[in-house]
């Protein structure tokens, strides 16, 4: 049983006066001091867990911690890893150029021939291009494989004059390739003053269009393909005539590549 020892002071009730109270003490046990408690509780009382009334609590909160971690965990393993990832990739493509030493290949429009156009009419027009490229391969151990799912178009101003695509073959290293695309449209109808615009660019002897060609190729290094990267030609040419001894007077190309 736990023993209580009361205040030694005691505050004196109405009409009586303070009594001296005098509190034992032992050697080993000293006297409280004046004006307050001492509780003893036996060992076997005293919880080295939480009481069964909060222990959900205490469980719900080594739950979020646990949680915590294994997120804090997670995310680490997962940060290492893309690091890891990238650096590989930047190693193996350090090594793929200085190894096989890559160039970009150039292209270029050589001739165009034009049909279907006659500007004294208001009538939709139907013209044909016949556009001859060049593509040159100045890799030493990189061939190229052009696709199916390319496209060739012609634009004068922003307007889409005919359309077509290129054969699909495979270009060896250091090679030269000449191939003639034929391009097609219907049904064009320009308006009263892009047909005299035109007109008066033939007269001038400079008539200015815009070819944009879009191939699906695979890079082959030595014996390994790589995905299908799509290359991306612009060429501003400018012709003499709209007809199908029109000569090309100035050109222009650009390129590029999109990786995905």
């Amino acid at each position: 049983m736990a023993e209580r020892i009361h205040p030694a002071d005691s505050p004196p009730t109405s009409g009586e006066h303070p009594m001296p109270k005098s509190v034992t003490s032992s050697p080993d046990k000293p006297a409280p001091q004046p004006g307050t408690y001492v509780i003893q509780i036996p060992k076997d009382q005293i919880y080295r867990v939480p009481p069964p009334e909060n222990a959900r609590r205490y469980e719900h909160l080594s739950k979020r911690k646990t949680r915590r971690s294994c997120c804090r965990s997670c995310c680490c393993c997962l940060l290492i890893t893309i690091i890891v990832l990238l650096l590989a990739a930047a190693i193996s493509a350090a090594v793929i150029y200085f190894v096989f030493k890559p160039e970009s290949p150039n292209y270029s429009v050589e001739n165009v021939a034009i049909r279907g156009f006659n500007l004294t009419s208001s009538s939709p027009l139907s013209p044909e291009f016949d556009v001859t490229v060049r593509a040159h391969n100045p890799n030493d151990k990189i061939g190229i494989y052009y696709e199916k799912g390319s496209s060739v178009r012609v634009y004068y101003e922003d307007i889409n004059l005919c359309s077509g695509a290129l054969p699909a073959f495979y270009q060896p290293t250091n090679n030269v390739t000449v191939f003639r695309t034929a391009l097609k449209g219907s049904a064009i109808e320009l308006t009263n003053g892009a047909l005299r615009a035109l007109s008066d660019q033939q007269n001038n002897g400079a008539v200015p269009f815009s070819l944009k060609l879009r191939a699906p190729v695979k890079i082959k290094v030595g014996s390994v393909k790589t995905w299908k990267i799509t290359v991306k030609v612009t060429c501003k040419i400018t012709v003499d005539r709209l007809t199908a001894a029109s000569r090309i007077v100035s050109k222009d190309c650009d390129y590029g590549v999109d990786l995905w």
